[in-house]
């Protein structure tokens, strides 16, 4: 015990109990207080607008760049692709902030539920893009493969060589 007085005269403070007193509780409950107090809050949700601009770089370079998505449904070009990701993931917030704001996550296990709602959004979001993107490629390509077997089925050597065959 007598060691501890330097240290604790040093330190400015007290020697700490022995662990088995009564004294010793209030003092780790206010030396929990007082690291909550030091320590920044962690917030889970909203995000930062760093990460934000983070997940949108992501989706630009899954939308662009080769990737299983891109690969499934195509490329996308990149400035299309940017403003896209843009619009995905502001739309994602959106309905994610909205649910958020009706619960008011209190917890970080409810931001992080809130945070999983998004994530699963842009998902969402991104994957009917590429879905709706793709099919409105294949519409027109069909479209005009349709109309270049209308136009060689009417045409005089199409005729010509049906009339031939038979």
């Amino acid at each position: 015990m007598a060691e501890d007085a330097p240290n604790a005269a040093a330190e400015g403070g007290q020697p700490a109990p022995p662990e088995g007193s009564a004294d010793a509780a209030p003092s780790a409950t206010a030396g929990a207080k007082a690291a909550e107090a030091l320590l920044p809050s962690l917030s889970i949700w909203p995000p930062s607008q760093r990460t934000r601009d983070a997940v949108v770089r992501r989706l630009v370079q899954t939308l662009a760049a080769p990737s299983v998505l891109s690969q499934r449904y195509g490329a996308v070009p990149e400035s299309e692709a940017e403003r896209a990701a843009a619009a995905v993931e502001a739309e994602a917030f959106a309905a994610a902030s909205k649910s958020a704001a009706a619960e008011s996550p209190a917890s970080i296990e409810e931001g992080i539920e809130v945070l999983q709602a998004y994530s699963k959004e842009v998902s969402r979001r991104l994957l009917e893009l590429a879905k709706t993107r793709s099919a409105a490629a294949t519409v027109p390509a069909e479209g005009s493969a349709q109309e270049a077997e209308d136009s060689s089925a009417t045409s005089p050597a199409a005729e010509e060589a049906a009339v031939k065959e038979e």
